[in-house]
């Protein structure tokens, strides 16, 4: 078994977002690749930001993408829990080690006092540091502090971890995508690691729970760069090996700005909510910033999973092309299982009464109507004529296609063939139908597409959509009579 273990820790303080989804997919096949472990951490240390909704938002759709956690919540582990306000208690103990080895040290400042030193920076133009003016107060100061009723913040002192650690103030690691990143960590400053409340920040708490849970390597967004050299830092002055850090690009919109509602959806559940099939979404999101070595993109989780390198995905932000995404879903709802997309596809269909169809027949609605579609969604609007008695027609089709001398001609010849056609025989209507086109077109001359138009629109209210066998076969003998002799002025 490798000894490669990667994480995904969202926050809950929204639906899992496209992009945490991606950050997720890469961790996982990162691990697949080679026999590792995929454990998922809930960071919730804003209790005002977090909620149960988005939590179990989280959980469904990593379940619903394929990407099942091997250590987390519901799964358990060598090194839960899994959750950070449940683990408040181990935090103090290891803040507690870096004020006795001299890497961190009480702040007693002020908000107030705070603001004031960044008010001081801003108007000398300069970028704000923390004056460390906390970090030499003997004990006596600090029980008079604490007498007036102050209470501490613990900060990490990033001086003398550098200079502990490093030679130079220049911290360097070698990313997995981005290669050398480096950064001088006289622009980083004394910064808090435990609140003055008891809670953690987000970059100690991260640290403390990547090392007590081995984690090995830390695939995340670019976003986290600049948080990576202050927790090389305190990894290095807890005495703790320093994982392996990858860090990938931004997903932008096709407008290349930040990706956000006004494009359309951007959380998972609400691109499932659409009519997008979770395994052409998996698929696609695995694209934005790799690509297969055999240059066929329609793969399987597995597949992907076995050709991934975490080397080859580009340090470049990524665009979200929606029209791909189309695409790619289309294509998977054109290749799945007609019984499994039809139980995909009901909930789309839930403003119609299914019960009036077969199981049978709904499945061959299904069938005669994907071609064209892109999301399930769209099936709502393109199954619409095979329920219910009436239909609505489209804009000016009862005017072109069923008004005139010529198209009430055929759907008088029409209702009166009608009882003569075999209703339970797909094959046998394609045959009639046949014979029906050929009848006009030697006795009056009229193109086959024109008598099969006027048919349509009176069955339909449409001239275009699924094969007419299929419409007659699923709407029967009384439907179709009905319609047409509705048609017929």
């Amino acid at each position: 078994m490798s000894d490669i273990r990667v994480r995904i820790a969202p926050s809950p303080s929204g639906n899992l977002h496209i992009g945490t989804a991606r950050t997720a997919l890469f961790n996982y096949l990162f691990a697949k690749k080679v026999g590792g472990k995929y454990v998922l951490r809930i960071e919730d240390t804003d209790a005002e930001r977090t909620s149960q909704a988005y939590i179990d938002n989280i959980f469904d759709s990593l379940k619903a993408l394929g990407l099942n956690w091997d250590e987390g919540p519901d799964v358990g582990g060598e090194y839960g829990p899994y959750t950070q306000s449940e683990r408040f208690d181990i935090y103090p103990k290891y803040a507690q080690i870096l004020l006795e080895k001299g890497f961190a040290y009480e702040c007693f400042c002020t908000p107030e006092e705070l603001e004031a030193e960044k008010e001081e920076a801003t108007k000398n133009k300069l970028a704000y540091v923390y004056s460390k003016k906390c970090e030499e107060l003997t004990e006596e100061q600090k029980a008079k502090l604490r007498a007036e009723g102050r209470k501490p913040a613990i900060r990490f002192s990033v001086s003398k971890a550098q200079k502990a650690f490093h030679e130079s103030p220049i911290v360097h690691f070698d990313d997995l995508v981005k290669g050398d990143l480096h950064q001088d960590t006289g622009l980083i400053g004394d910064f808090v690691i435990m609140k003055s409340n008891g809670t953690p920040t987000y970059n100690f708490a991260v640290v403390v729970d990547d090392m007590l849970m081995k984690i090995s390597h830390i695939i995340r967004g670019e976003d986290h760069i600049s948080n990576t050299f202050k927790q090389i830092l305190i990894y290095e002055a807890l005495g703790a090996e320093v994982p392996k850090f990858g860090h990938l690009g931004m997903i932008l919109a096709p407008d290349r700005s930040k990706l956000s509602k006004r494009h359309g959806a951007t959380a998972v559940s609400e691109f499932v909510e659409k009519g997008y099939l979770t395994e052409a979404l998996i698929n696609f999101v695995a694209l934005l910033g790799w690509a297969p070595s055999d240059g066929v993109e329609i793969k399987t989780l597995d597949e992907i999973a076995q050709d991934f390198r975490i080397n080859e995905v580009s340090s470049s932000n990524s665009i979200f092309e929606y029209d791909k995404l189309n695409w790619m879903n289309g294509q998977y709802i054109k290749k799945m299982d007609i019984k499994e997309l039809t139980e995909k596809a009901k909930p789309f269909l839930s403003k119609y009464d299914l019960t009036e169809l077969t199981e049978e027949k709904l499945e061959k609605v299904i069938a005669a109507t994907r071609e064209p579609i892109t999301i399930l969604s769209d099936l709502e609007k393109d199954v619409e004529y095979f329920f219910g008695k009436d239909i609505v027609y489209d804009e000016g089709v009862k005017e072109e296609n069923i008004d005139t001398e010529q198209a009430q001609n055929i759907l008088k010849y029409f209702a009166s063939q009608i009882d003569s056609y075999d209703f339970d025989n797909e094959e046998k209507l394609h045959e009639q139908l046949a014979e029906f086109r050929t009848y006009f077109k030697e006795q009056f001359g009229i193109k086959p597409k024109v008598t099969m138009w006027t048919i349509r629109a009176a069955l339909t209210g449409r001239t275009r959509g699924a094969d007419m066998g299929v419409i007659l076969e699923v709407l029967g003998k009384e439907k179709v009579k009905y319609r047409t002799e509705k048609a017929i002025v």
